[in-house]
């Protein structure tokens, strides 16, 4: 098989791969190459690979081949250790299903209201991507059935076990068919992985590609703080290391909120995703961030697994976490794809033997110390070209993305090429536009019928 495979080689229904090339997917990543094949063929996949990888377009195409749309039952389920990560795992499989009429794909997740679910769930969703406490209540409660499943993914099975699931994923797997394909997708494989893998799957093909992956190209380095000038100083490095869209960590989420209000005060356009933020409040943040309407996003280590930004410029750790490991997690969220991407760690004295562990960890990143320069660039580096609109109308009003679109360049409105990724929930819509053209496309969505009924838009900050 050549390095760069292209999907027409494997045995994929013809409009999953029409699809594929309308969304401009033609080539496999490494990860696809080697699991679809098996995973079209039915076999259960133990499969190591890292985030970015491509690894979930890989287990949702191998499910949607073998989907029966026609028949209203629950098929597929996907497991997930964060809302975040199955928040971005069903998006992707619905934009891959889209090809598919009449599919309905359902996210059950903690932190949302029970009741809504319910009543999404009074007719039996396809495929369900969730987190293992809220399918496991749903299961208990009967509002979930799994009588006619065919497919179980545990996607970072290795965070879920980290994250105490155990006893929740053996709880669910009492209500599976014991005749069904078993998917284990991890970033790692730790002692816990191979025992679960062995009590749960049958004969599994393994797949690892973490050694044939592309190694990524991240310039690391660490800055001497004091505790009074830490805020102080990652502005300094945001403004010499940052760039269109910049990541930074930190260990509590007391601290994620009180860093972004004090970049906010230096005119620096971030937001924060933690744990006290209902679920609408987090797919706000998410969307703002992916479609560039901010720049920086400061979160925890839970809040941000599973968050697969593509083109991130640099990662900065406000605080180094407080296992070496984390941080290998943290900074693989740059450089992907053979781009360059910048890790900078700011490090109190008190912190220093943490630093060494890290160093003892990678003894060939050479991560090195490094003081901050002075900005080379214009502080427009972290001025963000989009600005975020929400309108108070989403799927559940059957709003379209070509609604909105529509809406806002209709009869001498915003031009087409100036409007961003537009993104839709259940009953709230996002749309990003260039700031020059916030105004007028404010005006637009708030005074034009969308299907023949106005909806509330304003910007968010």
């Amino acid at each position: 098989m050549s390095a760069n495979p292209s999907f027409t080689t494997v045995d994929l229904k013809p409009e999953l791969l029409s699809n594929l090339a309308d969304i401009g997917y033609s080539e496999m990543t490494l990860v696809q190459a080697e699991t679809l094949p098996h995973l079209i063929a039915g076999a259960d996949v133990l499969a190591r690979a890292k985030t970015g990888s491509g690894k979930t377009a890989a287990f949702a195409l191998g499910m949607l081949n073998k989907l029966a749309a026609a028949s209203f039952q629950t098929q597929a389920l996907v497991l997930c250790p964060t809302r975040e990560l199955a928040d971005q795992v069903s998006k992707e499989v619905r934009r891959l299903a889209r090809s598919i009429s009449n599919i309905k794909i359902l996210t059950l997740c903690g932190g949302t209201p029970f009741g809504p679910q319910l009543a999404s769930l009074q007719h039996s969703p396809h495929i369900i991507v969730g987190t293992p406490g809220r399918v496991l209540k749903h299961l208990r409660k009967e509002s979930v059935s799994l009588d006619m499943l065919e497919t179980l993914v545990l996607d970072e099975a290795d965070r879920m076990l980290d994250m105490g699931f155990a006893d929740e994923l053996d709880a669910i797997l009492a209500f599976v068919p014991n005749n069904r394909q078993t998917l284990l997708f991890s970033a790692t494989y730790p002692d816990s992985i191979a025992a679960v893998s062995k009590r749960i799957q049958r004969e599994p093909v393994t797949v690892d590609v973490t050694d044939d992956e592309q190694p990524a190209q991240i310039t690391q380095c660490w800055s001497s703080v004091t505790r009074e000038n830490r805020n102080a100083e990652l502005v300094r490095a945001l403004r010499a290391w940052g760039g269109a869209l910049n990541l930074v960590f930190c260990n509590t989420k007391l601290d994620c909120a009180a860093v972004a209000s004090y970049l906010k005060s230096q005119d620096i356009v971030a937001v924060a995703l933690h744990g006290d933020l209902d679920q609408g409040e987090r797919n706000e943040v998410l969307v703002r961030f992916a479609n560039r309407s901010a720049t920086v996003l400061i979160a925890t280590d839970v809040a941000a697994r599973g968050l697969d930004v593509k083109d991130l410029d640099a990662v900065f750790n406000y605080e180094l976490p407080k296992q070496a490991e984390v941080y290998v997690h943290r900074i693989g969220r740059t450089g992907r794809a053979g781009k360059q991407g910048a890790a900078i760690s700011l490090v109190e004295q008190r912190e220093e033997w943490r630093w060494q562990q890290i160093e003892t960890l990678l003894p060939d990143a050479f991560p090195r110390h490094c003081g901050i320069p002075d900005a080379k660039r214009s502080q427009e580096t972290l001025s963000p070209e989009m600005a975020t609109i929400r309108i108070n109308g989403g799927r559940k009003n059957k709003l379209r993305p070509g609604d909105i679109l529509g809406a806002l360049t209709a009869a001498g409105g915003v031009q087409g090429d100036r409007v961003g990724s537009i993104d839709l929930f259940d009953t709230v819509g996002y749309v990003a536009v260039r700031n020059a053209d916030v105004g007028k496309a404010q005006r637009q969505l708030s005074t034009r019928p969308i299907k023949g009924r106005k909806y509330r838009a304003q910007v968010r900050k």
